[in-house]
C-alpha cells in the first residue's frame, strides 16, 4: 500500500500515513480522517521545535514523546483546570507526557462521537485521584480545588464532598464506585458538552 498524499486535506504534502495506517486510526477511534489529520498536525505544531509535517516518518511520529509543558499549551487543554490530571489518565506510565498514539487516543475520547459510557469511564478515571478505583472525600476535595482555584475554605469544600456523597453515595460507604459515579454525572446535563474538543 503506497504513502497517502495529503495536500488536499492538509494544504502542503506529506507522506506519513499510508492508507492502511490512517484506516487502522480510523477502525480504533472515534475519529474521521479529517480529524485524525488535524490531531496530528497539533501533535506536530506543540512539540518544541515543531516537528516538520512534511518530512516526518510514520516510524519517527511513533518514537515522538511530548511532555506535559508541551501538551498544556494545546488550545482545548489550556484552560482546562483538570489538564494535568487528563494528560497522566491517557499515558500509559502515569507522566503526563504523550505518544501520538496517547494524544490521539485523548482527542478520540472528547470527541463527539466517543459513546457516553466511555466518556463516564474516563471521567471517573480523570476524578479518581488517588486511583483506588473509588471516587472518595480527598478526591472530591482536590476536584473542587482544581475547580475554584483553591477560592474556597476548607469547610467549605468538606460541605461540598458531604453533600456530593449525600446525594450519590448510595450503599452509605464513604465513597462513590464507578456506578454511583455514572448514576450521578449524567444525570448533569452539561457533561456531554464539557467533556468534549472541537477538532
Amino acid at each position: 500500500m503506497g504513502q497517502l498524499s495529503l495536500a488536499d486535506k492538509m494544504g502542503n504534502k506529506q507522506t506519513t500515513f499510508s492508507e492502511e495506517q490512517l484506516d487502522n486510526y480510523v477502525d480504533t477511534t472515534f475519529l474521521a480522517k479529517a480529524e485524525i489529520l488535524r490531531v496530528f498536525k497539533r501533535f506536530c505544531e506543540i512539540q518544541e521545535p515543531p516537528v516538520n509535517l512534511r518530512s516526518v516518518t510514520y516510524e519517527q511520529l511513533k518514537q515522538i514523546v511530548i511532555n506535559y509543558t508541551e501538551l498544556s499549551k494545546c488550545p482545548e487543554l489550556k484552560e482546562n483546570p483538570f489538564r494535568k490530571r487528563i494528560c497522566r489518565v491517557f499515558s500509559s506510565d502515569d507522566s503526563a507526557s504523550l505518544t501520538f498514539d496517547e494524544f490521539l487516543n485523548l482527542y478520540s475520547i472528547f470527541s463527539e462521537k466517543a459513546p457516553r459510557e466511555m466518556k463516564v469511564h474516563y471521567a471517573f478515571l480523570i476524578y479518581d485521584f488517588d486511583g483506588d478505583n473509588f471516587v472518595g472525600p480527598t478526591d472530591i476535595e482536590h476536584a473542587v480545588k482544581l475547580l475554584t482555584q483553591n477560592e474556597l475554605a476548607m469547610e467549605e469544600i468538606e460541605s461540598i464532598w458531604e453533600k456530593v456523597l449525600y446525594e450519590a453515595d448510595i450503599d452509605d460507604d464513604k465513597k462513590l464506585s464507578s456506578s454511583e459515579f455514572e448514576h450521578v454525572i449524567t444525570k448533569s446535563p452539561d457533561f456531554i458538552t464539557t467533556f468534549h474538543f472541537r477538532i
